[in-house]
């Protein structure tokens, strides 16, 4: 299928794909309300919308927002998909979703304050890799519907079993579902000696591991 990938959003990538998969699994009954968030090209969005979900897809980068409209006209599912620019969850606070997606930015950075604008927006999540992450492990739970399910992917640079705990303690019932070794990309090959300072890769390491973790509400 013909896609729109403009410089300066996010591309569908290794972790769009782990997300793909999970989601085809999760055999969406018809009109299921599906949050994509972070949604960047409209990959996912258009693929839950192709499975018979009515998709919300959030990112707060506008010229996202443009992409995942126009990539869902060409797909013919502009009625299934409905883009908006905010916040992470903001645009849906108080809404219920059966199923939610995120595949947030999750690359440690030097910086401690995120980028307010430009590519670096789509990755940077501070020190740890975690300042997006926590925020979505704190508010998406009650964003889930009863038995609706939570899809998150992200490093194991940025800890995924405190992903687990802080899901679970949220009354979710948690697993890891998909796991990949990827090489590193350009961000992480331009940052390994900071990240190897801070003690987040081995000396010489080159690859690191996705996980797709899966989150659901007890119905």
């Amino acid at each position: 299928m013909f896609f729109i990938k403009p410089p300066g959003v996010y591309a569908p990538q290794e972790d769009t794909g782990m997300l793909a998969a999970a989601l085809r699994r999760e055999s969406l009954r018809p009109g299921a309300e599906v949050l994509d968030v972070g949604t960047g090209s409209g990959a996912l969005a258009v693929a839950a919308a192709r499975l018979g979900g009515r998709v919300t897809a959030i990112d707060a980068a506008f010229a996202a927002v443009l992409t995942t409209r126009l990539n869902a006209w060409i797909a013919g599912q502009r009625n299934r998909v409905s883009a908006r620019r905010g916040d992470l969850l903001r645009p849906v606070a108080g809404r219920h979703f059966d199923l939610v997606m995120a595949n947030p930015p999750y690359v440690p950075s030097a910086a401690r304050m995120l980028p307010s604008g430009g590519r670096a927006r789509a990755w940077d999540a501070g020190p740890d890799g975690r300042a997006v992450l926590d925020r979505l492990c704190a508010e998406a739970p009650a964003l889930l519907a009863p038995g609706g399910v939570l899809l998150l992917v992200h490093s194991v640079l940025c800890d995924p079993a405190r992903t687990l705990d802080l899901l679970d303690g949220a009354g979710l019932r948690t697993s890891v579902t998909d796991r990949r070794i990827i090489p590193f990309g350009p961000v992480l090959r331009e940052r390994a000696p900071w990240l190897e300072a801070q003690g987040l890769i081995a000396p010489g390491q080159e690859k690191e591991e996705l996980v797709v973790i899966r989150a659901r509400r007890p119905a």
